[in-house]
C-alpha cells in the first residue's frame, strides 16, 4: 500500500469561536498518486474543507498533515512548497503571458529578493511541455478560452512542485469540450489530488475515493463504486437517485428526479 501523503484527522471549522461549525469533524487520508473527490450540495462545506487543505483557515480541531508534518507547523513558504491550490475564481490577466503566470508558481522557492534562476526556468518550461502549452507560452492570458485559462493555472500550480494539489470545482462554468480537456489533465498529472466536484458521474469517473459531505458533515469515504448508493445520494442531495451501468462500457452513471 502507497504511503498517505495526505492525512486529514478531525478536522472542523467555524467562522468565530461561539457559531455553528460550517464543517464538523472530519477525517480521511489520501495516498500517493491518487485522486479523492470531495461531493455535496451548495452549502455542504467544501469549500471550507478545502480552505482547510491550503492552509487558508486553521482548523479549529483537528490537523492536516502532508507528509507527516502538520502544515501549521511550518512556516506557509514552506507549506507553498507541499500543497498547491486551483481555485474557482477567474483568472486575473494584469497583462501577463502564460510563462510569467506559470513563473509565478516558482515564488515559494525562491528567497525573498531574488528573482528567478536557471532551475526555475527549467521547471516552467517542463510544466509548459507537460501541459502542452509552448505554443500559447507568449500569448496574454486575457485573450485565451475558458479552458486554457483553466490550463494555466494548473501549470502555475505543478510549477510548485507540490506533493498535494488541491482542485475547487475545476470544470465549473466550463462547455463540454473544455471539461473533457480538463478532466483528462486530472487524469494525466500522477499526482496527490483533492478536487471538489458537482457532477456525481464524472467523479465516479476520474476519482479513486470520494467523500460525501451534507451540512457540514460526513457522511462517508470510499471507492466510488461502493459508497455512491441510491440511498445515500437520495438523501444527500434530497433527490430520487439511481444509478446505472451504461452499456457497452459498463460505465456506473446516475438520473435524477426530484422528491414528488
Amino acid at each position: 500500500m502507497r504511503a498517505a501523503d495526505l492525512e486529514v484527522h478531525g478536522v472542523s471549522w467555524a467562522p468565530a469561536k461561539s457559531a455553528q461549525p460550517a464543517l464538523h469533524p472530519t477525517s480521511f487520508s489520501v495516498a500517493s498518486g491518487r485522486v479523492l473527490g470531495v461531493v455535496g450540495p451548495n452549502g455542504a462545506g467544501k469549500s471550507t474543507l478545502l480552505r482547510l487543505l491550503y492552509r487558508y483557515h486553521k482548523p479549529r480541531t483537528g490537523h492536516v498533515r502532508v507528509g507527516g508534518q502538520d502544515i501549521w507547523s511550518m512556516p506557509a513558504r514552506d507549506a507553498a512548497r507541499r500543497i498547491a491550490a486551483v481555485l474557482q475564481e477567474s483568472v486575473p490577466a494584469f497583462g501577463l503571458t502564460v510563462r510569467e503566470i506559470v513563473r509565478l508558481g516558482r515564488t515559494p522557492h525562491r528567497s525573498r529578493f531574488a528573482t528567478s534562476g536557471a532551475g526555475d526556468d527549467h521547471v516552467v518550461e517542463r510544466v509548459l511541455d507537460t501541459l502542452s502549452l509552448h505554443c500559447l507560452a507568449n500569448r496574454d492570458v486575457g485573450t485565451l478560452s475558458g479552458g486554457e485559462r483553466q490550463r494555466v493555472m494548473v501549470a502555475r500550480a505543478l510549477a510548485q512542485d507540490p506533493q498535494v494539489l488541491i482542485l475547487d470545482e475545476p470544470t465549473n462554468h466550463l462547455d463540454v469540450r473544455h471539461q473533457l480537456e480538463v478532466v483528462s489533465l486530472i487524469q494525466s498529472l500522477g499526482l496527490t489530488i483533492v478536487v471538489s466536484l458537482h457532477d456525481l458521474n464524472l467523479a465516479s469517473g476520474i476519482c479513486d475515493d470520494v467523500l460525501i459531505l451534507k451540512d457540514g458533515h460526513p457522511q462517508g469515504v470510499g471507492p466510488p463504486d461502493a459508497l455512491l448508493t441510491d440511498a445515500l445520494v437520495s438523501n444527500t442531495f434530497r433527490i430520487h437517485a439511481r444509478r446505472e451501468h451504461l452499456v457497452p462500457s459498463g460505465a456506473p452513471h446516475f438520473s435524477f428526479t426530484l422528491p414528488h
